[in-house]
C-alpha cells in the first residue's frame, strides 16, 4: 500500500498485482535498464495469471502448496487493507486455470493445498462452482487433495456451501471472528458476523468435520478492560486452538486509519504490519495503553496454559464431526512424529501436562487422535511464542537489555578498543529495543564463542531484536559465523543480518529464517 516507503532501500521497487507489471520489469531488466519504480494502479483480469512454476521449488521443504482462486472481498471491515488493495468486487480465475494448476501439483505428488484467497466465498456463486469442480476433479483423477482456506463466517449460513466444502475435502478454514462483543463488530462494520450467534455458526462448521482457525482483535473503541476475559471465555468455549489474537492496528489508507488520523489517535513511528507484538499505532479509547498491553499479555498467557489447551480441545471434540484425513505419511513417519511430540512436547510439562493431555484423548472417537495431537502441538507452539515474546513487559525488557548491554560492552571491550567491533543500543519509541553488533575487523575464535552465549541470553530474556552487521569477513572464521547463526536461528524473526552483497556468497544466509539486508 505504501511502496514509496521502499524507494530508498532498493534500486527498483515493483508494487501491486504482478500479472501485467512483472513482465514489463523482466523485459527492462533483461535489456539492462530497469526503471526505478513499477506500480499496478488498476485491477488485473485473473485470466492473465499464469500457472506458477512450482517445479522450481524444492517441493519437499513444503508441507503445503499455495493456490489462489480469487482476489477481493465484498465486505467493508474498516481495519482491513484487502479491500483497499484488491477491491470489493471479487475477481476469479477460470476453472480451466485451476485445473491446470491442480494438474501441475498432482504430477509433483502434492496432496495438501492452501487456497490463499482472503475470502474464498466472497462471490458465493463462483465459490460453489469451484467447489463442485474440485469434487469432480478428484473423483475423475482418483486423487485426493486436502484443502484449507480463508473465508467469512457467513459460510455457516449456507448448508449447500458447507456440504460442498466437506465433499471437496476442505479440512480447515481461517475465519476473522474478531470479537464476541456486538458493539465492537458494529463499530468496525463486521456486520456479517452479527447474523447469527457466533458459537452456533462455528459449531455448524464443525458439524461438517471442518476445523477452524480464528482471528481475534482487542483494542476496538468499544473495548474496555473487561474485553480480555470475554475474549478468553469465548475462545475457550469455541474450541479454537489456532486462535490468533492481535492488537488493533490501523494499516495506512484503510478507513480506520483515515478516521483515527482525523481524531489524532495515531502513534507515529510504530510499525503497523505486525499486530501480534506488544505495540500498536492506535491510541485506545476506553482504556490506557498499559491496560491494553497488560490485558493482551494476560489473555495469551492464559490461553496457552496446559489446562486451557486441553479445555479447548474438549470443547471442539463435542461438536466436530469426524474429519476426512488423507495422511499419506508412512507409518514410520507418523510414529516418529508421535514420539517427538511425547518427548519434546508432553514430557517437559511433567505429570500435570500428561494429565491434561490424557483428558483430551478421544477414547470413543479414535479417528480424532491425529487432530488431538495436532492441537496440542499448535497449543504448545503458541506457548513457546508467548514465552519468547510476551512473558517480559517492554519496560522490564528494556531494563534487562540495558543491563546486558553494559555486560556485553565490558566483555567485548578489547574488540571495541581495537576498532574491530561496534556495539550500539537503539531504543525506538513504542517498540522493543534493538541491539546492534557491527563487525569492522578480524575477530578471534573466542569472540564468537562468547557472542553465541550472550546473544542467545538477550534473545531468551528479552523481546528485543538484534542486528548483526558484517562489513568484513575473515574466511577462516566462516565456520564460527555459521555456528553462531545456527544457534540464533531459533530467534530468526528477531534478527537482521546486514552484510555487504559481495560477502553474501560466503555466508549462505537463509532469508526464510533471518531478516536479510544487503549493504
Amino acid at each position: 500500500l505504501c511502496p514509496e516507503n521502499y524507494t530508498d532501500l532498493a534500486d527498483c521497487v515493483v508494487a501491486g498485482e504482478a500479472e501485467y507489471i512483472w513482465p514489463a520489469f523482466c523485459k527492462d531488466f533483461e535489456a539492462g535498464h530497469p526503471q526505478p519504480f513499477y506500480q499496478e494502479t488498476g485491477l488485473v483480469d485473473l485470466a492473465a495469471s499464469p500457472v506458477p512454476r512450482y517445479d522450481l521449488l524444492d517441493i519437499h521443504q513444503y508441507r503445503s502448496m499455495s493456490m489462489q482462486f480469487s482476489r477481493g472481498c465484498p465486505f467493508r471491515c474498516d481495519f482491513c487493507d484487502i479491500i483497499v488493495m484488491f477491491g470489493r468486487k471479487p475477481r476469479s480465475k477460470t476453472l480451466f486455470q485451476i485445473g491446470r494448476e491442480l494438474d501441475r501439483l498432482r504430477t509433483l505428488g502434492i496432496d495438501s493445498i492452501f487456497f490463499v484467497d482472503d475470502n474464498l466465498i466472497g462471490n458465493t456463486k463462483a465459490a460453489k462452482k469451484l467447489l463442485q469442480f474440485l469434487v469432480d476433479y478428484q473423483r475423475r483423477h482418483h486423487y485426493t487433495f486436502s484443502f484449507g482456506t480463508e473465508a467469512s463466517i457467513n459460510m455457516a449460513y449456507d448448508a449447500e456451501l458447507l456440504a460442498l466444502l466437506r465433499q471437496a475435502n476442505f479440512g480447515w478454514v481461517f475465519i476473522g471472528i474478531e470479537s464476541p462483543d456486538e458493539s465492537s463488530l458494529r463499530e468496525t462494520k463486521k456486520l456479517q458476523n452479527l447474523r447469527q450467534d457466533l458459537l452456533t455458526s462455528l459449531r455448524a462448521i464443525y458439524a461438517q468435520g471442518i476445523d477452524i482457525y480464528g482471528g481475534f482483535i482487542v483494542g476496538f473503541d468499544h473495548d474496555t478492560p473487561a474485553i480480555f476475559k470475554k475474549q478468553f471465555q469465548f475462545i475457550v468455549n469455541s474450541g479454537i486452538q489456532m486462535a490468533m489474537v492481535g492488537l488493533l492496528t490501523a494499516p495506512p489508507k484503510t478507513p480506520l486509519y483515515q478516521r483515527l488520523e482525523q481524531e489524532g489517535r495515531l502513534i507515529p513511528d510504530v510499525q503497523h504490519g505486525d499486530n501480534t507484538s506488544l505495540h500498536t499505532n492506535v491510541i485506545p479509547k476506553r482504556m490506557t495503553m498499559d491496560e491494553l498491553i497488560q490485558g493482551y499479555r494476560w489473555l495469551y498467557e492464559n490461553l496457552v496454559k496446559d489446562r486451557f489447551i486441553a479445555r479447548r480441545i474438549r470443547s471442539k471434540l463435542r461438536f466436530l464431526a469426524r474429519p476426512d484425513y488423507s495422511d499419506k505419511v508412512a507409518i514410520n513417519g507418523r510414529m516418529k512424529t508421535i514420539l517427538n511430540f511425547l518427548t519434546y512436547g508432553i514430557a517437559p510439562g511433567g505429570f500435570p501436562r500428561l494429565f491434561h493431555f490424557l483428558t483430551t484423548w478421544p477414547v470413543l472417537k479414535p479417528k480424532l487422535i491425529p487432530l488431538v495431537i495436532q492441537d496440542w502441538i499448535l497449543g504448545l507452539s503458541m506457548r513457546h511464542f508467548v514465552e519468547a515474546h510476551f512473558k517480559v513487559s517492554p519496560r522490564q525488557a528494556q531494563n534487562r537489555l540495558e543491563k546486558y548491554q553494559r555486560q556485553i560492552g565490558s566483555i567485548f571491550k578489547q574488540y571495541i578498543d581495537q576498532r574491530k567491533l561496534e556495539i550500539s543500543f537503539n531504543q525506538i519509541r513504542n517498540r522493543a529495543a534493538d541491539l546492534s553488533f557491527s563487525v569492522t575487523g578480524f575477530l578471534d575464535r573466542a569472540f564468537f564463542k562468547n557472542a553465541e552465549k550472550h546473544l542467545v541470553k538477550v534473545l531468551r530474556k528479552t523481546s528485543s531484536s538484534i542486528t548483526l552487521q558484517f562489513q568484513v569477513i575473515q574466511t577462516n572464521r566462516i565456520p564460527q559465523i555459521k555456528r553462531l547463526l545456527n544457534k540464533l536461528a531459533k530467534y530468526g524473526d528477531r534478527i537482521t543480518i546486514s552484510v555487504d552483497k559481495t560477502l553474501l556468497p560466503y555466508l549462505e544466509i537463509d532469508s526464510s529464517v533471518f531478516n536479510l539486508k544487503l549493504i
